[in-house]
């Protein structure tokens, strides 16, 4: 018993890594058509699903407004009672290959869905769903209308280099919260306010709301 609890403590563990093909889903709402002015492409936040988070959307019109949301990969049980399933996006566990996991995924989800310029492209990232929606626009530089960082943070190895690429005269930028938001303290809040202005040169505009962390279906028409 002694030496099995020696090679125990001497056991040598080495971490590799595989390259492999994987499948995800993702959601799209209404229907694309004529009519259609925006696309959005929607970063739900922890311990959602994108089907439960596309509800919020509802106040939008639906003839002007197709809905595109990717699904966090990382799916977990909410409760021990294993019924409720949600999702998280990353860890602080090999954050950088899941980075790249996912904005490769990304990356297949708008190659798929092959969104013409002619519409307002508006990327929209809720809670932990900001930095993912600021690491894929940084990432892709794509050309959007719209960018909605809503109650999250912004990644901090993101820099202004990061997004010199956009038009400030196209692209408009808004940082939404709500005024009693519990993971939004002032200090969180005053470091988040300076980065969005170091990073975006000024050119973001801070939208308040009464509340807390949480999703104001209400407030999404006024923000196109």
């Amino acid at each position: 018993m002694a030496n099995e609890r020696m090679d125990a403590d001497f056991m040598v563990s080495n971490e590799k890594t595989v390259d492999y093909t994987a499948q995800n889903i993702y959601l799209t709402g209404n229907t694309f058509g004529d009519k259609t002015k925006n696309v959005w492409l929607i970063f739900h936040g922890i311990g959602y699903l994108s089907k439960y988070f596309m509800k919020y959307f509802d106040s939008l019109d639906p003839e002007e407004n197709y809905l595109v949301i990717p699904q966090a990969p990382s799916k977990y049980y909410l409760k021990n009672d294993y019924k409720y399933v949600g999702a998280s996006w990353l860890t602080k566990e090999n954050t950088q290959m899941e980075i790249d996991n996912v904005l490769r995924y990304l990356d297949a989800v708008f190659e798929a869905e092959n969104i013409l310029p002619s519409v307002n492209l508006v990327v929209f990232g809720f809670s932990q769903g900001v930095s993912i929606a600021s690491r894929w626009l940084a990432h892709t530089k794509v050309r959007c209308k719209e960018l909605i960082l809503y109650a999250g943070g912004i990644p901090n190895e993101l820099t202004p280099k990061d997004f010199d690429f956009i038009d400030w005269n196209f692209t408009s930028i808004k940082m939404v919260y709500g005024s009693q938001d519990a993971y939004l303290l002032p200090e969180r809040l005053k470091l988040e306010k300076t980065k969005i202005e170091k990073l975006f040169k000024g050119h973001a505009q801070l939208v308040t709301f009464e509340g807390g962390h949480e999703m104001k279906p209400e407030l999404l028409p006024t923000l196109i």
